[in-house]
């Protein structure tokens, strides 16, 4: 069964500057996706993988290269480097052209370093697992819900809640969830031709729900950085990421 990892990340960022190159617990932030790759890899005998990075970013290309991760780089095309191209767009732009034959396209996010090689396997799973899904996505369980505690504001100018089924609890409400954006698995005949993520039927493996961060802020950052320390320290599946990251730099 072959396998195409695709990640996608384009140079600059309005949020924070250059955040796909910048330095992540005194590590380049792409380290942390790289490691959880190389685990699954060497944990999956199954499956065949190859690494694909679509990026117009030079920097970010020389950084890969100070690890020992294989990865063919896509050159990121001028009509899909802006901040309002859809990612389904540059993930179909990537397996189109490395031009071979996959099973699967699974991306996964630089900006979303907490995931853990068993995420990575949920996700896959839950796709192989339902024959007629085409694609499925992490998320996390939601803290807010749209039914309950969850408002906008209407015509009148007052706030009611999003979606009002007079729920006077939150057990009384449907379960709701974030998308946490940290990894997407696709079957290719779906990706080539979807316009839109739910284009398709989709499937969805949940993660920690403390680990919905991607970061798009400085805040962000250096909230995540404190959420890591307390994830590589407590849970095994998260350290594993931190101390594998040895293992995939080049040695000097």
């Amino acid at each position: 069964m072959k396998i195409l990892f695709t990640i996608c990340a384009r140079k600059g960022s309005k949020g924070l500057k250059n955040k796909n190159i910048s330095d992540f617990l005194k590590y380049p932030i792409c380290y942390y996706t790289l490691s959880a790759y190389d685990l699954f890899v060497k944990n999956s005998s199954a499956y065949e993988c190859e690494l694909a990075l679509n990026t117009d970013s030079n920097e970010l290309v020389e950084q890969f290269k100070t690890t020992n991760i294989a990865f063919t780089h896509i050159p990121r095309t001028e009509e899909l480097a802006g901040d309002r191209v859809g990612k389904i767009d540059v993930i179909k732009d990537t397996y189109i052209k490395m031009n071979k034959p996959y099973n699967y396209v699974i991306d996964i996010d630089l900006t979303s370093p907490l995931r853990t090689e068993k995420d990575i396997e949920g996700v896959l799973e839950a796709l192989i697992e339902n024959k007629e899904a085409d694609l499925s996505f992490s998320m996390t369980t939601s803290r807010r819900s749209p039914y309950f505690n969850q408002v906008k504001k209407y015509e009148n100018g007052f706030y009611k809640p999003v979606e009002n089924l007079g729920a006077v609890s939150r057990q009384e409400v449907p379960s709701v969830y974030d998308m946490n954006a940290s990894i997407y698995a696709y079957r290719p005949e779906f990706l080539l031709k979807a316009v839109k993520l739910f284009d398709g039927k989709a499937v969805a493996y949940e993660m920690k729900d403390t680990a919905v961060l991607d970061i798009d802020n400085p805040e962000d950052k250096e909230l995540m950085e404190n959420m890591a320390l307390y994830f590589y320290d407590k849970y095994d599946d998260y350290g594993k990421i931190k101390k594998n990251i040895a293992n995939i730099k080049n040695r000097e």
